[in-house]
């Protein structure tokens, strides 16, 4: 199963050079079997630019994730903590291989209404 995931052009970038190993997230797919996460690079880009495996999903206090996580955060410490203020739990998508498309996708192509979503939607 794969699933589209909005991320800023800052950090889809890291993500596709290999410098961000981990997304974070507020709320992750509760089905699962999630293999795929499909980027699409918010504005001012708004193109699916590219996709990754997931090696994993991780869910634990936000101290102990980014204890876990830190070092391929691709993102400070402050922002992570603003990120995930007030909350028990914080999700990280742990990346496996990257593919960068060749050719950005409109997000029509990608999704019927052409909307991009608030966080995440499941793909076919």
């Amino acid at each position: 199963m794969r699933v589209l995931l909005s991320i800023k052009p800052e950090y889809a970038e890291k993500i596709l050079g290999g410098d961000k190993r981990y997304e974070f997230r507020k709320v992750i797919p509760k089905v699962s079997g999630v293999t795929t996460v499909v980027i699409y690079a918010t504005k001012p880009v708004g193109k699916v630019v590219g996709e990754f495996d997931v090696d994993s999903f991780i869910s634990e206090k936000p101290s102990a994730l980014w204890t876990r996580t830190s070092e391929f955060s691709g993102i400070t410490k402050s922002f992570f903590n603003e990120y995930f203020r007030g909350r028990m739990t914080g999700h990280a998508i742990k990346v496996k291989r990257v593919r960068r498309y060749a050719q950005p996708l409109d997000l029509s192509a990608v999704l019927t209404n052409g909307v991009a979503p608030q966080s995440f939607c499941y793909l076919a």
